[in-house]
Parts: structure tokens; C-alpha cells; sequence
């Protein structure tokens, strides 16, 4: 008998087309799959709770081992328009960032980018639930995900994925497909097969699974705003990030 795999999904609409490929793939059988949000995926990788998991790449220095076993991510060329950093006021006049609870990822980014490339001094504080309605005076708030759609009455918002490529002229990795063991090779090609499928065929995930967030278009978020290929430039772009944390430490 072929061997299960736990499996953390983040739960926001940026995987549907990976939640699609695998509904629609063989490799489902083979699955355990629980959805979380990104800080949850990479405690539970961490912790050994599941097998793999598209997990923050902030992660990957905690891990004992790991693997990237997809040629898919969670990624960006440009503008990603669900990573931002959120204010009344402009970034020259913060004084003090809220880290959303639910990234790992996204909320290192954003000190990195602090500390390289607009060093401003910028107190960065954790954030609690309901941060996202406490955006005010010279404190901003790093929001990320689903709760971004639609969120339009803040004046000041910074793409972070847009900021990373003005700084380094890089695409931006915020997530991959990592196991903290070696899989059974088969199993891969089969997952990556799906997550393929998925990939190539947005337009009949977003049918499925649709979002009605008013003025929010699902499709062109999926398919021109998250960039999904693991490809060499993003590879070279993440392994850059990697090395920035050990020097932010």
C-alpha cells in the first residue's frame, strides 16, 4: 500500500489553483490535508505535525532538514497586491509597524526591506487580532492575504513585493512546497503533476471556487498577480532573501 503524506495548505484564495489540481489529480488519495494560515503551516512542518506543507520560506533556517519538492510556489514579479504595508500616514512618518499574526514570511520582508533599503526608524511590534482596524496616526500595519481584498480606506499602501523588486530587481518568494523529510519520488512527480494541472487551468478553479469580494477580480489576481513557477530567478531570489536574514541577525 502507497504511503499517506499529511499535507498543510495555506487557507487563503491565493492556493485555489492547488487545491484544484490535487481535487482533480490521484494524488488526493494519497493525502491528508489540513488548511491553516501561513504561521500555522510552518510551526506544524517544524513541529513534525504533518508531512510537508507550502510554508513560508521564512521558516526554512528553523528547520532541521528540508526539501523543496515542487516546481511551484506562492510567488511575485512586481506588484502581488495581498503583502502590504498599510498606514495613514507615508512611510517617512511611521514610527511604529504592527507584524501580522498570521505571516512568518511576509512580516521578516518587511524588516529586511526596513533595514536595506528605507531605513527609517521603525519600532515593528506583533499584532494580535483585530490589529487591522487599529491603523492609526504614525503606526501601520503589515496585512496580508484575503483580509487585503477590498481594504481601500487606508491612503498609504506599500506592495511589499513590489518594494523587494525596486530594491534588489528580483521576483519575490513568499511560499513553497517543502517537506522536512525525503519523499518517495514518485509521490513528487505525481503531487508536482497536479499542482501543474492546477496552474494551467485558473480560469476553471476560479469558476469553482469564485470570491465575491466586491471590485476584487479573482481571476487576474491568480493569474497576473500571484506568479506560481518555482523557475531559476525566483530559486536565485529566495536563496538572496535567505542570505539577508543571516546578515539581519
Amino acid at each position: 500500500m502507497e504511503p499517506a503524506y499529511k499535507i498543510s495548505i495555506v487557507n487563503y484564495y491565493n492556493t485555489t489553483p492547488f487545491l484544484f489540481g490535487i481535487e482533480n489529480s490521484p494524488v488526493k488519495h494519497r493525502l491528508q490535508m489540513e488548511l491553516d494560515i501561513p504561521s500555522v503551516c510552518a510551526t506544524k512542518l517544524k513541529n513534525k505535525e504533518v508531512d510537508l506543507g507550502v510554508v513560508p520560506v521564512a521558516i526554512l533556517p528553523q528547520l532541521d532538514q528540508y526539501h523543496i519538492i515542487t516546481d511551484y510556489c506562492i510567488g511575485a514579479v512586481g506588484k502581488v497586491d495581498s503583502v502590504k504595508l498599510f498606514a495613514e500616514q507615508p512611510l517617512e512618518n511611521l514610527t511604529h509597524v504592527m507584524l501580522d499574526y498570521q505571516s512568518r514570511t511576509s512580516v521578516t520582508l518587511v524588516q529586511v526591506l526596513n533595514h536595506y533599503f528605507w531605513k527609517k526608524n521603525i519600532e515593528f511590534i506583533p499584532a494580535t487580532p483585530g490589529f487591522e482596524n487599529r491603523v492609526e496616526g504614525t503606526t501601520g500595519a503589515v496585512i496580508i492575504g484575503d483580509r487585503t481584498f477590498g481594504l481601500t480606506r487606508y491612503p498609504y499602501q506599500y506592495d511589499l513585493a513590489y518594494e523587494w523588486q525596486k530594491y534588489t530587481g528580483m521576483p519575490f518568494v513568499f511560499a513553497c512546497w517543502v517537506s522536512n523529510r525525503p519523499l518517495d519520488p514518485g509521490f513528487i512527480e505525481g503531487f508536482n503533476d497536479a499542482l501543474a494541472y492546477g496552474v494551467n487551468h485558473i480560469r476553471e478553479a476560479v469558476a469553482e471556487k469564485p470570491n465575491h469580494t466586491p471590485g476584487f477580480d479573482a481571476f487576474d489576481y491568480l493569474q497576473n498577480k500571484i506568479s506560481y513557477n518555482l523557475d531559476s530567478a525566483k530559486r536565485k531570489a529566495l536563496d538572496h532573501f535567505l542570505d539577508l536574514l543571516k546578515d539581519l541577525k
